[in-house]
């Protein structure tokens, strides 16, 4: 009897240490022990006890694989201790019985403090019998022993897959968790590439139905950047799902004026994007990105004013405010994606509504460079 026969153990759906694929009934071999007694003494009649005894055996180690309640199985290592206490007096090798039940006992639902009292009165039990049966007691002493050896050896091995399945399940809820924030990222960058791209496309595609007949060839000009434009979005749409990057502040600032030139919208600028992090950074565009989009699309504003500061506490600062009368309350998708970057960085996000929209994006740790002016449309 050895430490193998922890493979015993029945698989569970959720709880078990082994997958049950039919390696649990190998460890039946150890039950050899059980015949040597038999097979010396050639009595049929003791045969048919011995075969009878072992039935129910048996019958205990089956319903304990294929079982899956807790108590159940306890009660029917209980059966297992007991038989090999009732049948030791007349064949040694029922002992193996109470080494299955001190193998298999580290694997279940108990405290390992008390599975190992329990061992160590398994221990104690077949000692004192083999006090009573005093030609016996070395040998059974020293099963004793083993018996305490074997099951120590399993609660720690049960313990060391204890720990495994809970790395494991770990691991998996970790991945799990890792899916759902890059669907999360996905959709927030999608929202805010395609939803600022098309913006674009659309103020492009205006402003050239109204230049033709007048001056066809800047209409041809806008209708050239359409085609552009939507090629580029295209190329944003692959970047998001395989990981966005933004192509830097200063291009997305300078993107923003063009776009809201386009729209009719002075863009103002008074600090030069400052050089940050490589996720601040991103953040920070996409949110120049979504501020400009809001704006075209629902400010009717005439001007905007971008600034980039440092704050007394140590925060740096993004600030869009434009002077449209958008009075909505309600928080977008793109707002709510914006203020989940921010905070994610450690950042502090608000809008606030009053005469316009003015929208404040604070973030540790990026440094403010010199201030520049951006060409008013």
């Amino acid at each position: 009897m050895t430490r193998a026969m922890s493979g015993c153990e029945p698989a569970r759906k959720k709880s078990r240490f082994i997958r049950h694929d039919g390696a649990s009934y190998m460890w039946l071999g150890y039950s050899v022990f059980y015949f040597v007694e038999p097979i010396m003494r050639h009595d049929g009649r003791f045969w048919l006890q011995c075969m009878g005894v072992y039935a129910i055996f048996l019958a205990l180690y089956v319903a304990y694989v294929e079982v899956e309640n807790d108590r159940v199985r306890l009660a029917l290592l209980a059966g297992m201790f007991a038989l090999g206490v009732a049948m030791t007096p007349v064949n040694d090798g029922a002992i193996s019985f109470m080494f299955y039940t001190a193998a298999m006992l580290p694997f279940s639902r108990v405290p390992v403090p008390v599975v190992f009292g329990l061992i160590l009165a398994d221990s104690a039990v077949l000692i004192a019998m083999g006090g009573v049966l005093h030609h016996r007691y070395m040998s059974f002493s020293l099963s004793a022993f083993m018996m305490i050896v074997v099951g120590g050896g399993n609660i720690m091995l049960a313990q060391q897959r204890r720990a495994g399945m809970a790395l494991n399940a770990a691991q998996e809820e970790n991945a799990a968790l890792a899916a759902v924030a890059e669907r999360e990222r996905i959709a927030r960058d999608l929202h805010d590439v395609l939803g600022h791209t098309l913006s674009v496309i659309v103020l492009k595609a205006e402003l050239a139905g109204r230049l033709m007949g007048i001056d066809d060839a800047r209409a041809k000009a806008e209708i050239d950047d359409v085609e552009r434009t939507a090629r580029t979005a295209l190329a944003e749409v692959r970047e998001a799902i395989g990981g966005y990057r933004t192509r830097g502040l200063s291009a997305e600032v300078e993107q923003a004026r063009r776009t809201l030139d386009a729209a009719g919208v002075r863009l103002l600028c008074e600090t030069q994007p400052p050089t940050l992090r490589p996720n601040d950074e991103t953040v920070l565009s996409l949110a120049v990105r979504e501020a400009v989009t809001n704006i075209v699309r629902h400010a009717h504003a005439t001007r905007c004013t971008m600034q980039f500061q440092t704050t007394g506490d140590g925060y740096n600062l993004l600030l869009v405010e434009d002077d449209g009368n958008n009075m909505s309350g309600r928080e977008g998708n793109g707002l709510r994606g914006m203020r989940e970057r921010v905070q994610a960085l450690g950042g502090r996000f608000r809008v606030e509504r009053d005469r316009g929209t003015r929208l404040v994006i604070e973030l540790p740790a990026f440094q403010v460079g010199e201030a520049f002016q951006v060409g008013e449309g």
